[in-house]
């Protein structure tokens, strides 16, 4: 436990924010999937407000700050007392990178594997995987992107 504290304390201000809202957004989308299913989770994440560009990082640097975002995330679901999916370690990576003013794509995909039905969630930024680990997704066929700019082009 100390050692988890150590490792935050030396972190930046701005990856210290960055652990604290994950955090709190992988609670709230466990409980939201649960709770309310995944397309009123979705919507609801959809709803927010653009916080403004932290100056560190100019947007010239999106990419290598949505995979750092990514990375973030990634480590502090695996430091959560309950543990979270891929939909839902997807859904909060795109609200955390739609706030800062990024377009992410919400992809799900299915495979079937020893008469077993899996499926998985991750999300990309213009067509770059940010947290599909070891290219996982790939062993998946992907249904669409779930992000909002295609749903209104597929209706």
């Amino acid at each position: 436990m100390m050692q988890r504290w150590r490792r935050f304390r030396r972190l930046s201000g701005f990856e210290r924010g960055i652990v604290i809202e994950a955090a709190t957004t992988l609670s709230f989308a466990w409980l939201g999937v649960r709770l309310l299913g995944f397309r009123i989770c979705k919507s609801a994440f959809e709803r927010q407000r653009i916080i403004a560009w932290n100056s560190k990082f100019p947007k010239a640097d999106a990419l290598e700050t949505a995979r750092r975002i990514a990375h973030l995330e990634v480590v502090t679901a695996a430091n959560l007392f309950f543990r979270t999916s891929y939909l839902e370690r997807a859904l909060t990576l795109c609200r955390m990178l739609r706030r800062r003013g990024m377009n992410p794509g919400l992809r799900i995909g299915a495979r079937k594997e020893a008469n077993r039905f899996e499926a998985h969630a991750w999300v990309d930024l213009n067509g770059i995987v940010l947290d599909g680990g070891e290219a996982e997704h790939t062993h998946f066929v992907p249904f669409r992107r779930f992000d909002s700019s295609m749903e209104t082009q597929t209706h």
